[in-house]
């Protein structure tokens, strides 16, 4: 009488679970832009959502803990000049996000730990080389500052964003428009798909493919969704899978294993509303106490609803199994070691006693004279309102006062902030 043999795997149990109303983000505009994107970018300590907004396009940026309603008066990120198709959070450090815009352009910008009483509105740098719309967007996992941007100009552009320079441009590796893109684990190779349904395995600091049109799949798995888009989420420390259909309402996932048949189903989290977009939390972000591997932030119309995946163990101990060390904020390489050749993996971290982001880092951009990112046509002079030529002095004169300005507005912001503080506290006192 044969017996049959059930796979062993610490992750066939893993069950996904929707938070509570009160933890839940409420009376935010998502946008109705149709892009492929997830419209939706989370770290360890904020969130942030693509909305709807007139005359350009912006995002919404809340800090994680701030549940519940939010203010239709929340400050946005505004700049752009056309809707925000893509935004996506620094790895190695949580208060600096890039968006990508149909206006053709590329800003990164640096969030407060406070919450700003008015929009931002400056970006730390706005990167421009595309020719059409930019859709996708992607930070290195390992390098500082290098970022890598894809547009409707079938051209990928990685940059330094610590400089504002383009590092490498890619613009005749794919005929038609590219879909998606995804580094490795190392950075060192990139994946991408195109509408001409083909995927590219690319050495970005070479210029080539090597690999594509792979012929044979390790695996098979058919799919009972619509023909929307997919937006997968893989964890390398689990080695699992999340597959969430923009427009369905189901993250199914899998495990995925060296010896055949490779691709394990695990299960499916259904629920009734179906999913705008998606953000998905790093591991660093989890609540290792409870069990969490993962994390996601389901988007409908109007509310961004987290949803916690957890594997259900009996001890309070720290499951060393299901944690083992991370990619942590610290870069393992600089921008110019990656560009002549150099590869490091993550710099990992132990989740052992949690994980605390650390504070404010500023993200400093240095060029060799910020004016001479785009000189005027012919020899002109910078000439001031009046019509006389500035001098150097002058300018330098007038930039340290827009400097001075600036410093002084954030001042007020941070006093302002603070005395905010103490009315809520003085309000919650008199309770």
């Amino acid at each position: 009488m044969s017996r049959r043999v059930v796979r062993q795997s610490k992750f066939r149990h893993v069950f996904g679970q929707a938070a509570k109303a009160d933890q839940t983000y409420e009376d935010i505009r998502v946008s109705k832009v149709t892009w492929d994107s997830a419209f939706c970018a989370v770290n360890p300590k904020f969130l942030a959502i693509i909305v709807e907004a007139g005359g350009g396009g912006a995002f919404i940026v809340l800090p994680l803990a701030k549940t519940g309603r939010v203010d239709k008066n929340h400050p946005l990120v505004t700049g752009h000049t056309g809707p925000v198709l893509d935004i996506d959070w620094c790895p190695h450090n949580d208060n600096v996000i890039a968006s990508a815009s149909d206006d053709t352009t590329v800003m990164v910008w640096q969030i407060p730990d406070y919450t700003p009483v008015r929009n931002i509105t400056e970006p730390v740098i706005t990167l421009e080389g595309h020719s059409k719309r930019v859709g996708i967007l992607s930070w290195h996992p390992t390098a500082r500052n290098v970022l890598l941007s894809a547009g409707g100009d079938n051209v990928i552009i990685i940059w330094n964003v610590g400089t504002g320079e383009v590092l490498l441009s890619l613009d005749d590796l794919h005929p038609d428009v590219i879909h998606s893109v995804c580094w490795n684990s190392n950075g060192s190779l990139l994946a991408t798909t195109c509408k001409d349904k083909t995927l590219r395995i690319v050495d970005p600091r070479k210029g080539r493919v090597v690999a594509n049109n792979f012929e044979e799949p390790v695996a098979l798995q058919e799919m009972d969704t619509s023909n929307g888009v997919l937006l997968p989420f893989y964890d390398p420390d689990s080695s699992i899978v999340y597959l969430c259909g923009k427009g369905d309402s189901s993250i199914r996932y899998f495990e995925i294993t060296e010896e055949p048949p490779f691709v394990h189903y695990l299960n499916t989290f259904s629920s009734k509303e179906p999913q705008r977009g998606m953000g998905f939390m790093p591991k660093r972000g989890l609540d290792v106490s409870k069990c969490e591997i993962a994390r996601f932030y389901k988007l409908h119309e109007r509310k961004c609803e987290p949803i916690v995946m957890t594997v259900p163990r009996k001890s309070d101990l720290f499951q060393d199994d299901l944690y083992p060390d991370t990619p942590g904020p610290e870069p393992a390489l600089e921008a110019d070691e990656w560009l002549s050749g150099q590869d490091a993996e993550p710099v990992l971290i132990s989740l052992k006693d949690g994980y605390v982001p650390p504070k404010h880092r500023e993200l400093r951009v240095t060029k060799s004279n910020i004016l001479d990112v785009r000189p005027p046509a012919g020899p002109r002079r910078s000439q001031s309102a009046s019509g006389a030529p500035l001098s150097q002095h002058t300018l330098e004169t007038l930039l340290e006062e827009v400097k001075a300005l600036r410093e002084r507005v954030q001042a007020q912001d941070e006093r302002i902030t603070a005395l905010e503080n103490m009315l809520c506290e003085l309000v919650d006192g008199t309770d």
